[in-house]
């Protein structure tokens, strides 16, 4: 049920993608990178399950000193990926010990302004070209350039393709090919059309498939279950990740599932969507990773699922997301939106702000905003 694909092949480290190589599974390790230790563990646990690649992140030299030991302990076994997300300036520290970067076009726009756009790819993909890296293009739906999302005007979809083809251009103009992109929403459908537009637009380039922020099973399951049935269908993906809200110790889920999902696709077995799944009670949470400053993260997550069940027919979102850097920007789109800190939970209604709250005091000020809305639905 997936029929041939138009991309070309590129490889990471002995890893072919793209084309008629085999559809690789990835996943990203949760654990704050600085944890040397525990690093290991969720790397050596991911590779276990069957992982073909294992991202970390970075934001620091602290955390690029942590990676040089992560990866002396696991190299030979794991191929690593790194995700510089605003830092860009890391890819010449980081590059001898991993195997592909992945940077966000978003991201590029909001630091060091003065620098043009291109002079910063350029500048990445130069240290791709010196150490043998292969490319990500990962563009991620709440973190578009302004500029390009108010050319666009509505079409949000419109922009966000346009944002990884100008990349694309910028990146060929540089004469470089082992580059791969990804574009990713926490709602399937946005996913599914952006992925289209963009395979119509450049059939030739890999595409690595994923709903960011899917939540936690099985709500997260079936999210990308519906995204990865559509695309893989018609040809596209040639790469994938499960992005699952899990404890640690369960990271090896995302890798079980998504060898799942796509042996379920390739044998024609698609699962029905209920016609109400997107009329009713969304939660948004991200899979954590080392920028995620305080583990209680994941357990607020899920009391907030639990804490919610009552309000399981309405439809309301609530975005429960684990650092500063994605934080902000991807709760906007949220009835509710909570991103975390170190010791305070920062509570949004929609792009307001509600306040800054301890861990142990955020529970009840979210019961009381999902009562509110609940009421003013009621109301309507």
């Amino acid at each position: 049920m997936i029929p041939p694909r138009k991309t070309r092949k590129i490889k990471i480290r002995d890893l072919v993608i793209g084309g008629d190589a085999p559809i690789a599974v990835q996943s990203m390790a949760a654990t704050r990178t600085i944890d040397v230790a525990a690093t290991i563990r969720q790397v050596e646990l991911i590779q276990a399950a069957g992982a073909d690649l294992v991202r970390v992140a970075v934001d620091n030299d602290a955390d690029v000193a942590a990676l040089a030991q992560v990866r002396k302990a696991t190299a030979g076994r794991s191929r690593l990926s790194v995700d510089l997300q605003e830092n860009w300036r890391l890819a010449e520290k980081v590059a001898p010990f991993v195997d592909k970067v992945r940077y966000n076009p978003g991201h590029l726009h909001h630091h060091e302004k003065s620098l043009p756009v291109k002079e910063k790819v350029a500048w990445i993909v130069g240290v791709a070209k010196r150490h043998g890296l292969a490319l990500r293009i990962g563009v991620n739906a709440g973190s578009i350039d302004p500029a390009l999302d108010a050319r666009f005007g509505e079409d949000h979809v419109g922009a966000i393709v346009q944002s990884a083809v100008d990349h694309c251009r910028i990146v060929d103009d540089l004469g470089f090919v082992d580059y791969c992109v990804s574009i990713k929403d926490s709602d399937p459908r946005l996913v599914i059309d952006a992925n289209q537009r963009f395979a119509a637009a450049r059939p030739d380039v890999p595409i690595h498939l994923g709903v960011t922020e899917a939540g936690m099973p099985p709500d997260g399951i079936i999210k990308t279950r519906i995204a990865f049935e559509q695309l893989l269908s018609r040809g596209i993906g040639d790469t994938l990740r499960v992005s699952l809200t899990l404890p640690f110790d369960d990271k090896g889920q995302e890798i079980t599932v998504g060898r799942q999902l796509l042996a379920d696709v390739e044998a024609g077995r698609f699962r029905s969507v209920p016609p109400n799944f997107f009329n009713q009670l969304n939660i948004v949470s991200c899979p954590s990773c080392s920028r995620v400053e305080n583990e209680k993260f994941i357990e607020l997550a899920q009391e907030v699922k639990r804490m919610t069940e009552w309000a399981k027919e309405h439809s309301i979102t609530i975005a429960v997301m684990g650092c500063r850097v994605n934080g902000p920007g991807e709760t906007d789109d949220a009835d509710l939106g909570l991103w975390c800190g170190p010791t305070h939970v920062n509570l949004k209604r929609g792009e307001e702000t509600v306040g800054a709250f301890t861990y142990d005091q955020i529970l009840p000020k979210v019961k009381s905003e999902v009562e509110r809305l609940v009421a003013a639905k009621r109301n309507n």
